[in-house]
């Protein structure tokens, strides 16, 4: 059987363990909302952006500690769907290091109603390409809500977790963003979701590491709950 029909039986899995394991209910939208990648969401105080969009399954994600209880919304509280699993190891002011594993992602179930996209604001599409992952010293690009899209390079790559430099900045509300390098066809490929500053640098989870940690935590969610043990290095400074 070809890697592509394993990784399309994957990700199908998933989008049913997902769906089984939502609750409440998916949110009905109102008419009109269209959820795609770098979009401002909230959830009770947090404000986050939202990360990968997978049109075909209707699953979104972004940074687990922005998650809360009720519906996840757009920035003018229209519904957009409801929180299914979520991950979130860091304690804001605890210290990481570089061999500890990070993982903060949250699986949105999107309603049946709202308009789904992948394409960025800024126009290109995003995309995932599992041959694609962050290397010290590539160009790679971030976009957040509050800082738009700033690019530079991968200063190191850790455990699971990676730290930028030399252009990319972050601010409170750029969490979950998407964290991407810009593909010759026109396309943006994600590697990652922006998960707070370590030290000086901007850091994210690797999309990679986040998307098997999702496919594990759907089979152990009713057992294990959302939240893993927490890691105790430099301080990361959490934007919500």
């Amino acid at each position: 059987m070809s890697r592509l029909v394993l990784r399309a039986i994957a990700a199908t899995v998933l989008s049913l363990a997902l769906a089984a394991v939502v609750s409440p209910p998916a949110a009905t939208a109102d008419p009109g909302v269209v959820v795609y990648p770098g979009m401002e969401i909230r959830q009770d105080i947090h404000v986050c952006t939202l990360g990968y969009v997978d049109p075909i399954l209707r699953v979104a994600f972004t940074a687990g500690h922005c998650r809360g209880s009720g519906p996840v919304t757009d920035r003018e509280g229209r519904s957009i769907g409801n929180q299914a699993v979520f991950r979130d190891n860091i304690v804001d002011g605890t210290t990481v290091y570089t061999d500890q594993v990070i993982s903060d992602y949250e699986a949105i179930m999107l309603a049946d109603d709202v308009e789904v996209n992948d394409v960025l604001p800024g126009g290109r599409s995003l995309v995932v390409d599992p041959a694609v992952v962050a290397q010290p010293g590539a160009q790679v690009c971030h976009f957040g809500v509050i800082t738009g899209e700033s690019c530079g390079t991968v200063e190191r790559v850790n455990n699971g977790w990676f730290t930028m430099a030399n252009g990319v900045v972050s601010g409170k509300g750029d969490s979950g963003g998407p964290v991407y390098v810009l593909a010759d066809d026109g396309k943006a490929v994600i590697i990652g979701l922006f998960n707070s500053t370590w030290g000086q640098f901007p850091a994210a989870v690797s999309w990679q590491a986040t998307s098997e940690q999702a496919r594990a935590d759907v089979g152990v969610l009713n057992t294990a709950g959302g939240s893993a043990p927490v890691p105790h290095g430099s301080a990361p400074q959490i934007p919500n």
